[in-house]
């Protein structure tokens, strides 16, 4: 599979085609194939991950207004789109880029 690169907006623009979502159901379903280029992780290798979002202390409770196609559109994520949302803000508030477009 080829690497392609993409903007934020492009991503969060992008529809999933009903072949792309078929593609994702049939590679879940199968086995994980372990060989000697991958092979399976020592529990002690398992535990050196991090979060891609490192947890820095206890969040913070805010109130923040946002618009109802915003609200509707997070909810589409389900369960826990108030953490999805606190992660796309902190990834938000980390570019540059994205903060100027905001102001």
């Amino acid at each position: 599979m080829a690497s392609v690169k993409m903007t934020w907006d492009e991503v969060m623009s992008k529809q999933i085609t009903p072949e792309e979502e078929e593609e994702l159901r049939l590679a879940a379903e199968r086995p994980v194939t372990f060989d000697e280029d991958c092979p399976p992780m020592t529990p002690e290798q398992l535990m050196q991950f991090r979060p891609l979002y490192p947890n820095h202390g206890p969040k913070q409770t805010v109130s923040l207004r946002i618009s109802p196609k915003t609200l509707r559109k997070a909810k589409l994520y389900g369960k826990g789109y108030t953490a999805f949302l606190s992660r796309l803000l902190d990834a938000a508030i980390e570019d540059e880029n994205m903060v100027k477009k905001c102001l």
